[in-house]
């Protein structure tokens, strides 16, 4: 996911106060329980990732009975009262929309992160946990931005997760929820790690 601003910027609301601020906001924020959080921005590695995985599960599940979304398609999560927009979700079957409302989603088999360096832990942990109340939730995919690794976490049965790692560019990523394998130079394809330490060393400066 983007960024979030920090806490000293949050703003407490109604969820149908936030729905409209959303409609015309300049940029996206979340939503956890009354608390808006403004999404900063991604980087263009951050976009070329999310689109690249986008792009091969679209072309691996043409015809089957999944639908893919990137980034501006919101997720509510009812049990813990959280809008929020993964970088990429599979739905198998048909969407099931929040009241109606075909911008947000509830049901993801498959959710997918690109990592920032101020959201990764939240991601990993937070994030997760939100995720795992959701019923149709069965796959997380992890991808770092600043290195070729992949994290995954698939769901065994009720409350097991399998773990896998990849960090190796001649391999592939090997989704659980069906019968797909996205090389990770796909994943990767067109990234710029160079960009990354460019940007560490005038940040240190």
């Amino acid at each position: 996911m983007t960024g979030t601003l920090q806490t000293t910027e949050q703003r407490y609301c109604t969820e149908e106060q936030y729905l409209a601020l959303e409609e015309t906001a300049e940029y996206k924020s979340e939503y956890l329980d009354g608390e808006i959080i403004p999404m900063t921005g991604g980087s263009t590695n951050h976009n070329q990732i999310a689109g690249n995985l986008y792009i091969a599960l679209s072309l691996a599940l043409k015809k089957q009975n999944y639908r893919i979304f990137i980034g501006d398609v919101r997720l509510w999560i009812p049990k813990v009262r959280l809008y929020t927009y993964p970088d990429v979700m599979v739905i198998f079957g048909l969407p099931e929309y929040r009241s109606n409302r075909t911008d947000t989603i509830t049901n993801p088999q498959v959710i997918v992160e690109v990592l920032s360096k101020s959201t990764k832990n939240y991601d990993r942990v937070d994030k997760f946990t939100f995720y795992k109340t959701i019923p149709s939730f069965r796959e997380y995919i992890l991808i770092d931005q600043t290195k070729i690794k992949v994290e995954q976490y698939s769901k065994t049965e009720n409350k097991r997760w399998l773990y896998s790692e990849y960090d190796e560019e001649d391999t592939a990523l090997v989704f659980n929820s069906f019968q797909v394998e996205v090389p990770l130079s796909d994943v990767y394809e067109q990234v710029n790690f160079e960009e990354i330490e460019q940007e560490d060393s005038q940040n240190e400066v």
